[in-house]
């Protein structure tokens, strides 16, 4: 196994690693837009600051990384939050019976 040794595993952990995050947030949003709307979006962008932030100052690679590929993908769910709030208008998505809608 010592051509194992001449491989260098980091960009594919990394490529993994953002697939998965990715995917951790396309749930995040439907949850989110159900229950609380579009008047949380702040809450990502703020944990998207702070994970731009810290991936500035980790000297590690791929743990800095996978901090900015959570902050960008934590700013990219904003835009996906008010763009399910259009799907569940078109019906596509179900509305939450307990919450009111502007439209």
């Amino acid at each position: 196994m010592e051509f194992l040794n001449e491989f260098h595993f980091s960009g594919l952990l990394i490529g993994i690693c953002t697939f998965l995050i990715i995917g951790f947030f396309h749930p995040v949003v439907v949850k989110a837009e159900y229950y609380w709307g579009t008047k949380f979006w702040w809450v990502f962008l703020v944990v998207g600051i702070v994970g731009v932030i810290a991936s500035l100052f980790i000297s590690n690679i791929l743990i800095s990384s996978l901090l900015g590929v959570f902050a960008f993908s934590s700013l990219w769910t904003i835009k996906e939050l008010f763009e399910q709030e259009e799907r569940v208008k078109k019906g596509w998505f179900p509305k939450n019976p307990k919450r009111k809608y502007k439209f």
